[in-house]
């Protein structure tokens, strides 16, 4: 807020508003070396005016009867939010950038790692965990950009006056706001009222609640994975890490449930930053005590849960052998394969389906049941049998996709 106050003194003098001397003692002054935020606390106790309370303060210090000159509340405080926002959105940029290449790492270190894929909970056909990997990073791309996209919208500050017509500036209203978004290093909005539109936090809160959601379910596939039946991953554990006060081997995905209520609770701020943004007129107060909850939980919360699974990824372990024994245990998954081949024998598509599906419906090992059908051993020898059931072989182009993620890196 101070930063502010200082860049308007220096626009009013830069327009030849005040002095450039009045515009010097504000900037010496507006820190809070001089500015002590205990004498604002006393002074908004006395006056309930948290914004009042500051200028009173700078103005006594300073010496300067322009301290606050032409501006309205809100011009600080959505201008100082932005400001903070700026700064929320390296760190959650860096956050981002960080996550995806751990997961390109896992991506591409696991790019042959075989594993089950599973849809509605039951195994499907094969895949490698490198390549839910190289989705996930792809996933975290997206976010990236998606934060890149929004910067232009939301870290813009606003200096228009009361209702924003820039009454109290004068003629050089709109040169005087440009300058000191300029000097700040915001963007200047087209039109406000006295304040900045919530479209943009709500834009901002939204992302937030996104990434958050695409957190949660990267947690709950380790979460999955981890369960004692599958066992093909888990979180890294102490040696001194305690898992259960009673069950002395337990040892439970802690970080990535954390995560997951978490996640929760950032999404949980969208309902009510959207009710924010429907104000009275030029504006009414009724966003401001829910933003100041908001706006702060939603950056705080969204850059603990990336550390959190930045965390997880990075030392993840990963039980390639349970994997392979999943994997082994579902040999009706490379149905598929086998009905493509028959396909690629001249049977038709939907016929090759059925006489798959119908193999598939008995009990026994897949290879021995499809041997005993007589439209496949018209077909197709033990050898090409045997070969459509090895999940290696039917990977399509998932090493190439990897590769494509990788690259898409930079």
């Amino acid at each position: 807020m101070l930063d502010v106050e200082s860049a308007l003194g220096i626009a009013l003098w830069k327009t030849g508003n005040i002095p450039k001397k009045e515009a010097d003692k504000i900037s010496k002054k507006a820190n809070t070396k001089y500015v002590k935020i205990e004498k604002v606390k006393k002074i908004e106790s006395e006056i309930g005016h948290d914004v009042m309370a500051m200028v009173k303060v700078l103005s006594e210090v300073s010496n300067s009867k322009y301290v606050h000159f032409g501006a309205t509340s809100n011009d600080i405080v959505d201008t100082s939010t932005a400001l903070q926002l700026k700064e929320a959105v390296k760190i959650l940029e860096k956050d981002l950038i960080e996550l995806r290449e751990k997961l390109l790492k896992l991506a591409e270190k696991h790019k042959k790692t075989l594993m089950l894929g599973r849809t509605h909970g039951q195994s499907a056909v094969p895949i490698t965990f490198g390549l839910k990997m190289a989705v996930f990073a792809m996933e975290i791309k997206r976010h990236i950009e998606r934060l890149n996209e929004i910067k232009k919208r939301i870290l813009v500050g606003k200096m228009m006056g009361a209702v924003g017509t820039g009454a109290s500036f004068g003629k050089d209203a709109l040169k005087i706001q440009k300058t000191i978004m300029k000097d700040l290093g915001l963007n200047t909005p087209v039109a406000a009222t006295q304040i900045l539109q919530r479209d943009r936090y709500v834009e901002f809160v939204c992302l937030m609640g996104n990434i958050a959601c695409s957190l949660e379910k990267f947690a709950t596939e380790i979460r999955n994975l981890q369960r004692t039946e599958i066992n093909e991953v888990s979180e890294s554990f102490g040696k001194m890490q305690v898992g259960s006060s009673t069950m002395a081997h337990k040892k439970n995905p802690v970080s990535s449930e954390k995560i997951c209520g978490l996640a929760r609770i950032i999404r949980g701020f969208t309902t009510p930053m959207f009710e924010s943004s429907i104000l009275w007129h030029e504006r009414d107060l009724t966003n401001s005590s829910a933003e100041r909850f908001i706006i702060p939980h939603v950056c705080v919360l969204t850059d603990e849960i990336l550390q959190d699974i930045k965390n997880v990824f990075e030392n993840l372990v990963v039980h390639t052998e349970s994997m392979k024994r999943n994997l082994e245990s579902s040999d009706k998954i490379m149905a598929e394969s086998v009905m493509m081949a028959l396909t690629k024998k001249g049977v038709n598509r939907q016929e090759a389906h059925e006489i798959v599906r119908r193999c598939s419906m008995k009990k026994g090992k897949f290879k021995d049941l499809l041997l005993r059908e007589k439209e496949i051993r018209k077909l197709m020898s033990e050898k090409e049998v045997e070969d459509a059931l090895k999940p290696e072989k039917y990977l399509g182009c998932t090493g190439k996709i990897i590769e494509n993620c990788i690259r898409e890196k930079t």
